[in-house]
């Protein structure tokens, strides 16, 4: 069933400008009529220019809303400069209510490019239905029929009117949550490499779980794309790298690892190279961002280790992948651990729990138990050190000096990061980001 209804009359032609009340009211009727939707929010968008010369615009269309009470309450009229800012203004409104089945009524010609900007603006958690609005000019009358078929696809310069439109107003918006914050390891050197682990903090998502520097879209969540990309627009601003030259690991829980440069496969958990200029990035809302470091050969990497990557050994084949292909010695590489779940939150399954006691005893506690407390950190940790990695070349948070310490538990700290643990599917994510200086 249809929650809102979206009622475009952001370009009705000129000649009809001055009887919106009357569009509306006609829109209102049928929308009252019909059935299938039962008291819907209706947002209705209009041009700001339109209302230059008006004082309030829900004030002055509250004679067109005089017969219709139900739908009176749930009505807002949203009037921007832009598409992209009414629509991205409405987006929050659903959100707010948690809504996701729209129905939208706009002019005939409009429809495919309408369709363009919610595909950007929104993702697959939400369902649109289209029908036409028809304005027959000079006449106050509408008709309002389902459009069959498909339209025609957009032009490539109207695709990209859309897209940078929408850019502008995004990053037009203020940052949330405060200022962008970067964590930084002492034991990275600052003079060779670029690196950092983000928080939640300074970016524009603004969807409880996912506000405000969510670093990753889903299509099961209700962060679009182009909301990430400008999170991280912000982000490579802040810390100094370029945006277009950002590599982030394809999440499969697994251990194959990308080496820059080579046929890059369909999946994998880690990333290497020995290019400068190119930023590698590791996801985790409490997996963890696992970044690798070599300042002798100068190669760097950058894995996303959770704990069925971890018993894979994820960070040690990314370790291996620096060796092989760039001729690094394991004892020069650097490894830090991000922030991530800590064994104070972490459970699993006693089964699960098993593969851990096999590493160490010490990475399971309450072993006994049907959901044992697991520590992925010391595990990883663990399986480096046999690989070859010096015990001081890893930075976690078995640290001396906890000031210097970075892997904090992303379950307990919701105002600083993301956890899926805590905060459930729609999380948002951090990253964990390393590039060789030029």
């Amino acid at each position: 069933m249809v929650e809102a209804v979206l009622i475009d009359l952001f370009s009705i032609p000129a000649n009809l400008q001055n009887n919106i009340q009357g569009l509306l009211c006609n829109t209102l009727e049928i929308i009252e009529k019909c059935s299938s939707i039962h008291a819907p929010f209706v947002y209705v968008i209009c041009c700001q220019r339109q209302w230059s010369d008006r004082k309030g615009e829900q004030e002055f269309l509250l004679p067109a809303l005089g017969g219709f009470q139900s739908l009176k309450r749930r009505l807002e009229v949203v009037h921007a400069l832009t598409t992209a800012a009414a629509l991205y203004t409405i987006k929050q409104r659903l959100d707010e209510k948690d809504l996701s089945i729209i129905k939208v009524i706009l002019p005939t010609l409009r429809k495919d490019l309408m369709k363009g900007y919610i595909d950007h603006l929104f993702t697959a958690v939400y369902q649109f239905e289209y029908e036409d609005l028809w304005v027959v000019s000079g006449s106050e009358n509408l008709q309002i029929s389902e459009r069959q078929g498909e339209g025609q696809k957009l032009p490539s310069q109207d695709m990209a009117l859309i897209q940078s439109e929408i850019q502008m107003h995004l990053e037009s918006l203020p940052s949330l949550k405060g200022e962008l914050t970067i964590l930084r390891s002492s034991l990275i050197p600052d003079s060779t490499f670029l690196h950092g682990f983000t928080t939640r903090t300074g970016g524009i998502s603004y969807i409880p779980t996912l506000s405000s520097c969510n670093l990753f879209s889903s299509s099961k969540r209700r962060d679009p794309k182009v909301v990430v990309k400008e999170n991280l627009r912000r982000l490579a601003n802040a810390a100094g790298f370029n945006p277009e030259a950002f590599h982030r690991v394809k999440v499969d829980h697994a251990n194959a690892v990308c080496i820059m440069g080579k046929t890059e496969p369909d999946s994998y958990d880690g990333i290497v190279t020995n290019q400068k200029g190119v930023t590698l990035a590791a996801p985790g809302a409490d997996c963890i961002p696992v970044l690798f470091a070599d300042p002798v050969r100068k190669a760097c990497g950058a894995a996303h280790s959770g704990w069925k990557g971890t018993l894979l050994g994820v960070s040690m084949a990314t370790v291996n992948a620096m060796v092989s292909e760039y001729g690094c010695n394991v004892k020069d590489i650097l490894v830090v651990l991000g922030p991530s779940v800590g064994p104070c939150c972490y459970k699993l399954p006693h089964e699960s729990a098993k593969e851990f006691h096999r590493i160490d005893p010490k990475c399971v506690r309450l072993f006994n138990s049907a959901n044992p407390y697991i520590d992925i950190r010391r595990a990883t940790r663990i399986l480096l050190e046999r690989g070859g990695v010096l015990p001081e070349n890893i930075q976690d948070d078995s640290v001396t000096d906890q000031n210097q310490n970075i892997t904090f538990c992303t379950a307990c700290h919701p105002d600083k990061f993301y956890s899926h643990f805590r905060d459930g599917t729609n999380f948002g994510t951090q990253i964990g980001f390393i590039s060789i200086k030029d």
